[in-house]
C-alpha cells in the first residue's frame, strides 16, 4: 500500500461518525449536540401507563430520552389490550400496566433508562410529595381532578420544582397545558436573521467596501461582488451627496435603489439585483430590536446575584454592551448566501469573524461571573432571538371568570372543547363511576362561568363527543397528543424553539389543533 493511499484511508476512517451520530442524525440537525446532551440528561415521570402516555413515550424514547419512569399502580384492563400498542394484548391483561409499558417501550432504544414504580401516586402526595421534585418534567394523562389539583398546587409551591404536563383526553378531543414558572430560550431558531450591520459598517468593512473601484474592476470580478459591500459603498456615496443622510422617503429609496442597477456592467449581474433586492438594509437602522430591549426590564437584572441563572449574567452583560456606541447587539460571523465568487466570499467572512471575535471579548468583559465559553458562543450567536417566557399555574383559567369569558370571545370552539373536559373532570370527582350526561356535564360548564356568561354556541358540538366517550383513549387521538406533547417536552428540555405557553385543544372530528 504506497503512503498516499495510507493517508487517505486514516482520513477516510477519522471522519467516519459514531454510532450515536449516526442513529440521531437527523435529530441533530435540528437541536445539535447541545440539545441532545440536554434530552439523555433528562429523566421524566409520567403518571399512567395508558395508551396516550406510552404514545408521548415513544417519541421520547426513539431520539434519546436519558430516562424515564412510569408511575401507574393499576393492572391492564382488556380496554388497556385493545387500544395501547405497548401492551401484548391479552397476555398483558391482570399484569401491572407500568411494568409492561416499560417493558416494551425500553425494547425502543437500548440506550434510555427505563424505570416502572407502581406506588399509588395518591399515597406519594401524602407521604412523600418530594419524590415529583427529583424529575426534569412530570407529565400526567387523565389524572384524578382533585390528584392532579393537589400534585398542580405542590409543583406550583416553589420556582426551582420541574415543569408540569397536564394532558386531558376523551374520545376525539383533547387538550394539554404546561405549568412552568420560568422558562429562558436563547436558541429559538427566530427566521429573523441578525442585522449585517450596512448602516453602521465597521471600519474594516467600510475599508474594504470604499477601496472597491467598480468602474475599472474586471468584468468578471464585477460580477461577482457581494451584496453587502455594495450597498455600504452606495450608501457611503449617498450620504455624501444628501448631507450624512440615508435614503428616507419613498421617492429617494427608489432612486437608491435605481443608483446601484446603474453601477451594472452587463444586464445580467445577479449580485447587483441581490443588492437591490436588500437596499432596504440601508435605511432600516440597526439597533436593538424591541423584544430584546423589553428583556433589559426584567426583574432578575434588578436582583442580580453569584446564584442567579447563567442566562441573565449574560443577558445583563448584553444590556452593558448595548450602552455602548454603536448601541448594537454583538456582531454575528454568521453571513446568509449570497451570490459571490468564493475568494470574494470568504474575504468577507473573514472581515466578520474578526470584528464579531472583536465584540464578543468585549461582551465577555462585561460578565461578573464564570460561564462556559460554549454558551457565551451560543449567547452571542443568537442575541436578537433570545425569549424569556413566564408561565401560569394548571386551572388558573378555570378560576378566573374574566379569563373564561376572553377566552369564549376569542376562541369559542377552543374554548367549548376546554370547559367540555373540564366539566368532565369535575363531574367524575362528584359521580365516581357514574355515566356523565349531556345534561350534567353542561351543568359544571356552566358553574365554570360568572352567572351572566352563557356558554358559547359550538359548546354543544363537543359536549356531545365527552358524554359519548368520556374514558375512551383512542389509539389515533393518542397518536396525536404522543407527536404533539413530545414535541413540546423537547423544547422545554432542550431549551431550544419555543413551546406552546397556553392550552392546545384538538379536534379529531373535524382535525385541527388551536390554542387558547
Amino acid at each position: 500500500m504506497s503512503e498516499a493511499q495510507s493517508l487517505q484511508d486514516a482520513t477516510i476512517i477519522s471522519y467516519q461518525p459514531d454510532s450515536k451520530t449516526r442513529r440521531y442524525d437527523r435529530q441533530l440537525r435540528l437541536w445539535a449536540a447541545s440539545g441532545q446532551s440536554a434530552l439523555e440528561n433528562a429523566h421524566l415521570l409520567v403518571i399512567s401507563g395508558s395508551a396516550t402516555s406510552t404514545s408521548i413515550l415513544k417519541n421520547l424514547v426513539l431520539p434519546g430520552i436519558g430516562k424515564f419512569t412510569v408511575l401507574d399502580h393499576a393492572q391492564v384492563t382488556p380496554e388497556d389490550a385493545g387500544n395501547n400498542f405497548f401492551l401484548e394484548g391479552p397476555s398483558s391483561i391482570g399484569k401491572s400496566r407500568a411494568e409492561e409499558a416499560v417493558r416494551l417501550l425500553g425494547e425502543l432504544n437500548e440506550g434510555v433508562v427505563a424505570v416502572a414504580d407502581t406506588s399509588n401516586v395518591e399515597e406519594l402526595l401524602e407521604t412523600n410529595p418530594f419524590y415529583f421534585t427529583s424529575f426534569s418534567i412530570v407529565l400526567v394523562h387523565n389524572l384524578e381532578s382533585k390528584l392532579l389539583d393537589k400534585l398542580s398546587t405542590f409543583l406550583w409551591s416553589d420556582d426551582s420544582f420541574p415543569p408540569l404536563v397536564v394532558i386531558r383526553s376523551a374520545g376525539f378531543l383533547a387538550e394539554f397545558f404546561i405549568q412552568f414558572h420560568e422558562h429562558t430560550i436563547i436558541e429559538s431558531h427566530s427566521e429573523t436573521a441578525p442585522s449585517l450591520r450596512i448602516d453602521k459598517a465597521f471600519p474594516a468593512l467600510l475599508e474594504y467596501s470604499m477601496s472597491l473601484d467598480f468602474a475599472t474592476m474586471d468584468p468578471t470580478d464585477h460580477t461577482h461582488i457581494p451584496y453587502v459591500p455594495i450597498l455600504v459603498r452606495a450608501l457611503q456615496d449617498w450620504k455624501k451627496a444628501h448631507d450624512g443622510r440615508p435614503p428616507q422617503t419613498y421617492p429617494e429609496k427608489i432612486a437608491f435603489k435605481k443608483s446601484i442597477l446603474d453601477i451594472k456592467v452587463k444586464f445580467d449581474e445577479e449580485n447587483f439585483d441581490e443588492a437591490e433586492s436588500q437596499a432596504y438594509r440601508c435605511w432600516s437602522e440597526t439597533g436593538v430590536p424591541s423584544d430584546i430591549a423589553a428583556l433589559f426590564q426584567d426583574p432578575q437584572l434588578s436582583s442580580l446575584s453569584s446564584d442567579s441563572p447563567p442566562f441573565f449574567h449574560l443577558l445583563e452583560a448584553l444590556r452593558k454592551f448595548t450602552l455602548e456606541p454603536p448601541h448594537t447587539l454583538p456582531l454575528t460571523s454568521t453571513l446568509p448566501d449570497m451570490k459571490a465568487n468564493t475568494d470574494g466570499y470568504i474575504h468577507l467572512q473573514k472581515l466578520y469573524k474578526a470584528r464579531a471575535d472583536e465584540e464578543k471579548a468585549r461582551f465577555k468583559s462585561y460578565l461578573t461571573v464564570p460561564i462556559d465559553d460554549a454558551m457565551i458562543d451560543s449567547f452571542v450567536k443568537n442575541a436578537h432571538a433570545l425569549k424569556v417566557l413566564r408561565g401560569k399555574k394548571w386551572g388558573a383559567l378555570d378560576t378566573d371568570p374574566t379569563l373564561l369569558v376572553n377566552a369564549i370571545a376569542g376562541s369559542p370552539k377552543q374554548a367549548s372543547i376546554h370547559l367540555s373536559l373540564s366539566a368532565l373532570s369535575a363531574l367524575s370527582t362528584k359521580q365516581v363511576g357514574v355515566p356523565p350526561t349531556v345534561e350534567a356535564l353542561t351543568a359544571e360548564a356552566q358553574a365554570l362561568l360568572a352567572p351572566s356568561t352563557e356558554l358559547p354556541e359550538e359548546f354543544g358540538e363537543y359536549i356531545g363527543e365527552v358524554a359519548r366517550a368520556p374514558t375512551a383513549d383512542l389509539p389515533n387521538t393518542a397518536a396525536l397528543l404522543g407527536g404533539l406533547v413530545s414535541q413540546e417536552v423537547i423544547k422545554f428540555i432542550t431549551k431550544q424553539y419555543v413551546p406552546i405557553e397556553s392550552y392546545c385543544t384538538i379536534d379529531l372530528v373535524e382535525t385541527w389543533t388551536g390554542v387558547i
